[in-house]
């Protein structure tokens, strides 16, 4: 369901995945189904570093490509990590006010993170508080510094989180989604990609948004949202498929020729 002329649209900032470019999530993205962030204006902004080496996506998808930050073997140390925060800030400050993120990979990492850190009065004080998380493929931090703080509380933020059976960051992906109070996970046969969803999946993320989208807009109408929001949780139930777990969704037939990347392994089927 698109948004009428009288209800104004949430704006989802979309971060990219490490060495690769806003333009090339955007693409990723593209092979959703439209109707799915209907309701949203997605901005798919570059990372503030170029890389500092080889693009998986090279050959695949045309330069320039960038970096939030960098990080050791391990995942422990990182670089420029502080100094990418503020640029984000920052840009969520001068064109925001933005609703919450979507992010694949570092981008998701990194979104997280802030998620985290906002909950938690470090950054952002003054932005209002997000209030929805797409997660494909991404990660806590290891530093146990950030994790004592990011990390602390669930984070009260709406969230889905694509989990592939064959992305070296399952595991870590799944201990992402413990982070957030009643994550929506979405399962997928495929690797470190951003997958192409079958009708299941489409249907499930779709009814996930727009909950999201119609509560937001009572609330900026001044309606009183309690009886709606049962009346919503009820006809989402009705949509999902019988003996299907809520918040678990098992994508089983989703296509192989979507769009992504199979970082420090192989680069996955691409549709240009």
């Amino acid at each position: 369901m698109a948004a009428s002329q009288n209800e104004k649209k949430m704006k989802i900032l979309c971060l990219h995945g490490f060495r690769t470019s806003g333009s090339f999530l955007q693409k990723q993205i593209s092979k959703w189904d439209p109707s799915i962030f209907s309701q949203f204006d997605l901005d798919f902004p570059d990372g503030k570093y170029p890389a500092g080496g080889k693009s998986e996506i090279e050959g695949i998808f045309p330069p320039p490509y960038f970096e939030w930050f960098q990080f050791d073997n391990d995942f422990t140390a990182y670089t420029n990590l502080e100094e990418c925060i503020s640029y984000l800030c920052e840009y969520i400050t001068t064109r925001g006010p933005f609703d919450g993120f979507l992010g694949f990979s570092q981008g998701a990492t990194l979104s997280a993170l802030l998620l985290g850190y906002q909950a938690q009065g470090k950054v952002l004080k003054e932005h209002p508080p997000f209030k929805l998380f797409v997660s494909v493929s991404g990660s806590k931090f290891r530093d146990p510094i950030i994790c004592d703080v990011a990390y602390k509380d669930t984070i009260k933020v709406k969230s889905v989180h694509f989990i592939g059976a064959k992305d070296w960051l399952k595991e870590p992906s799944e201990d992402l989604a413990t982070a957030f109070d009643s994550p929506l996970i979405i399962r997928h046969p495929q690797g470190h990609t951003v997958p192409r969803l079958d009708e299941a999946a489409t249907q499930q993320l779709r009814a996930w948004a727009t909950e999201i989208f119609s509560y937001n807009s009572r609330i900026l109408n001044g309606e009183n949202h309690e009886s709606e929001k049962g009346e919503d949780k009820v006809d989402d139930e009705e949509e999902a498929k019988p003996e299907e777990v809520p918040n678990k969704i098992d994508v089983t037939q989703v296509q192989q020729d979507g769009i992504g990347i199979e970082v420090n392994t192989e680069v996955e089927a691409v549709n240009a």
